[in-house]
């Protein structure tokens, strides 16, 4: 579907970055006037996801989440399409997998590859021999053994942390310590900085965290797993010289950082690259459209954040 953007308004959103956005404006977004003037003025947003993914897919990819080989494990019946596509609904005003670029859609692309980080994150085992997710993938929604509390004092005052709260790893792509907690509540309307628990309760919102960090930026004037796996962010000189791209490979740099890149080649990344590209076949997209080697890798690529930084 060609998709004109002149028509369309603009979201004053960091998610969206100038990106065209078509139909009602929330709270927050202004009319764009002037939309030819943007940087990017063919990055538009129209759609939903559940024009294109269905729950047939969504079964397919997680087909036996709740079977005997997961039985062992609480959230049993936790995970399931609706959950997921409740939660994409509030992002995709902001282009999470409903964006168009140079009239090209790249929604498809997205939610493969965010889907396949959470299957990797939330898988019990991975199948090695076939190198396709395990049946066992969407098993965990929390870590359970964690020692520690994940507070900052750095951010006593803004995200104060509660007394007798551990921020550890929660949601469909964890995230960790008090800040996070507290920014993603502040964007969700939901008080986690004081009842984090919820995320372990509700697989909509673990889904909806999740989906805050994949578009969020982990600091000023980095892109965003959205923008890398969109085409939308453009690699300055340092970055070409750092060998990073956009593409599937930069959204495990911005997530992982150096436990997964910058490794050369290594289990970890190619446990991933595997989920996506085996949830591109689930949807129909050509392996082709992921681009060369360096574009689907990180292995070579130089990262932006070590870990204590890249991993929220």
């Amino acid at each position: 579907m060609l998709v004109n953007c002149n028509a369309l308004r603009c979201a004053g959103s960091s998610y969206s970055r100038g990106c065209c956005v078509k139909g009602a404006i929330t709270e927050g977004e202004k009319l764009c006037a002037l939309c030819n003037t943007l940087k990017s003025p063919d990055c538009c947003v129209e759609g939903a996801i559940t024009d294109y993914f269905q729950i047939n897919q969504f079964e397919k990819m997680f087909s036996n989440r709740d079977s005997l080989e997961v039985e062992s494990h609480e959230n049993k019946a936790f995970w399931d399409y609706q959950s997921f596509i409740t939660a994409s609904a509030y992002f995709q005003p902001y282009g999470f997998g409903t964006t168009y670029i140079n009239r090209k859609f790249t929604g498809t692309k997205e939610v493969a590859a965010f889907l396949a980080h959470v299957a990797t994150k939330t898988s019990c085992e991975y199948n090695m021999t076939t190198r396709e997710p395990s049946a066992s993938s969407l098993c965990y929604y929390k870590k359970t053994n964690s020692n520690s509390y994940y507070c900052d004092e750095q951010y006593k005052n803004t995200y104060p942390c509660a007394s007798g709260i551990a921020y550890y790893s929660r949601g469909a792509l964890p995230i960790y310590w008090n800040y996070n907690y507290g920014e993603a509540g502040k964007e969700l309307d939901v008080d986690l900085l004081n009842h984090p628990e919820y995320i372990e309760q509700n697989a909509t919102l673990a889904f909806q965290v999740a989906i805050w960090r994949w578009m969020m930026p982990i600091k000023e004037h980095q892109p965003s797993a959205h923008e890398v796996i969109i085409d939308y962010w453009k690699p300055n000189k340092n970055d070409t010289l750092g060998k990073r791209v956009s593409g599937f490979g930069a959204t495990m740099n911005i997530l992982y950082g150096d436990l997964v890149c910058g490794q050369s080649d290594n289990e970890s990344m190619n446990n991933i690259i595997a989920n996506y590209l085996y949830y591109l076949d689930l949807m129909g997209v050509n392996r082709e459209e992921t681009g060369p080697n360096e574009v689907l890798s990180c292995a070579k690529q130089v990262v932006f954040n070590p870990y204590s930084s890249s991993s929220p």
